[in-house]
């Protein structure tokens, strides 16, 4: 009778469905605490008594979290491989969110969002890293983004509990913090069992320096793919940050109950999910340069139409423009971005542009703070978040190259 050994079972092929699920519910549960994190920041001014430049910062220190644990995380898994990396960075993030819950100062929770950034700054690009390692080139970029299809779904969630939990006591937002951070430990149950990319486990034993590889990044041969990718994710993601971490605030600045805020932003939050399945058909389809470029000028469009919008059917109807083609363009920029290079190096790339990305996410939401109490108006705001995006578009439309069903090497 054959047996099979431990190392067997942990490096035998898994199904895409199945990896999907795994990897897809760790993604789930990181959406849900960012997710959790916009709403919180609303409630916490009104607990904590906070300015906006305060509010500002909270939403910053969860970036340069993951701006550090982009470039570390994503470093060390061409060193340890996807899987360690993987369930390491959840375990952060879902410690670190827990013991939130309990602090009682603004430095406290500051501290521990750092914390959290790192280990979802880790998780996301090596997770994306994993998936396209794992899965057939003709349906890679579909899958990739149907992982973070998830994400949609974890924002959903995250202002489902927020319309019910957080206005329901004076503890309601740590008890949605908690909410957000338990279920992560089940993904890390599952994760146990969840085999390493084939690729990387097939090159593990081509040992290669970390200076070598940051160099390689910056080769001659990947210079113009890492300066697109440099340039797309900073972009994106300080007007993501800037743009989604304010929203239910914005719309308390415009008027509305924290009540009615979170009710509004649930409302375009659901458009998230039509967002992603579209971009997942269209980037096999056409191909990833398609999608990223138009979805982010979809992006733009809305959101100077969400700036400058007076009515409550305008803010709503922009508002889930807004997230319809924004979550689209994460989507294929998450396909996009391992793509870049091989499997030696795919983990730095990657890491290092998501790292370069999320200072991009430090300054967004602090500009806005910064800019509210300047007094200008959320209109001025949100034409800054539409230049960005069109400077990121323009950087894939010229510097990018089409890898659709590429094969990795």
């Amino acid at each position: 009778m054959t047996t099979i050994t431990d190392t067997e079972k942990n490096t035998a092929p898994i199904s895409r469905n199945k990896l999907l699920w795994v990897a897809g519910l760790g993604w789930l549960f990181d959406a849900m605490d960012v997710g959790i994190l916009s709403f919180i920041i609303a409630a916490l001014q009104q607990d904590w008594n906070l300015t906006t430049d305060q509010m500002g910062w909270i939403g910053s220190i969860n970036s340069i979290g993951m701006a550090v644990g982009a470039f570390v995380f994503g470093i060390y898994a061409d060193r340890v491989g996807r899987k360690k990396i993987f369930i390491i960075t959840l375990l952060l993030f879902s410690l670190a969110s827990g013991i939130s819950a309990f602090t009682t100062t603004l430095a406290a929770f500051m501290i521990l969002r750092f914390f959290v950034g790192m280990g979802l700054g880790g998780e996301l690009p090596v997770a994306s890293t994993l998936v396209s390692e794992s899965v057939p080139a003709k349906e890679r970029g579909r899958v990739v983004v149907l992982l973070e299809s998830f994400w949609a779904a974890g924002w959903l969630l995250a202002a489902i509990i927020s319309y019910f939990v957080i206005p329901a006591s004076e503890y309601g937002w740590r008890i949605a913090l908690l909410i957000t951070a338990l279920p992560a430990l089940y993904a890390l149950y599952l994760r146990i069992n969840l085999p390493d990319s084939p690729q990387f486990t097939a090159k593990k034993d081509v040992l290669r320096s970390i200076k070598v590889n940051i160099k390689d990044v910056w080769s001659k041969k990947y210079a113009k793919a890492t300066l697109m990718l440099w340039i797309v994710w900073f972009m994106v993601v300080f007007s993501y940050y800037g743009m989604f971490l304010w929203l239910p605030s914005v719309m308390v600045l415009k008027g509305f109950t924290l009540i009615k805020s979170f009710q509004y932003v649930l409302i375009m939050t659901l458009a998230q999910l039509p967002g992603y399945f579209t971009a997942a058909w269209l980037i096999e389809k056409i191909g990833r340069k398609f999608v990223l470029v138009t979805y982010l000028f979809g992006t733009a469009a809305s959101a100077l139409a969400f700036g400058n919008a007076e009515s409550l059917a305008m803010l709503i109807t922009a508002g889930a423009f807004l997230s319809f083609f924004n979550l689209g363009a994460w989507g294929a920029l998450y396909a996009y971005s391992p793509e870049q290079y091989p499997t030696v190096i795919r983990g730095t790339g990657t890491g290092m542009a998501a790292s370069f990305g999320r200072i991009g996410g430090i300054f967004g939401p602090l500009l806005v703070g910064f800019m509210l109490t300047a007094g200008y108006g959320v209109n001025v705001i949100f034409a800054i978040f539409c230049g960005a995006i069109i400077i990121g578009a323009l950087a894939v439309a010229f510097l990018g190259v089409e890898t659709k069903q590429k094969e990795l090497d």
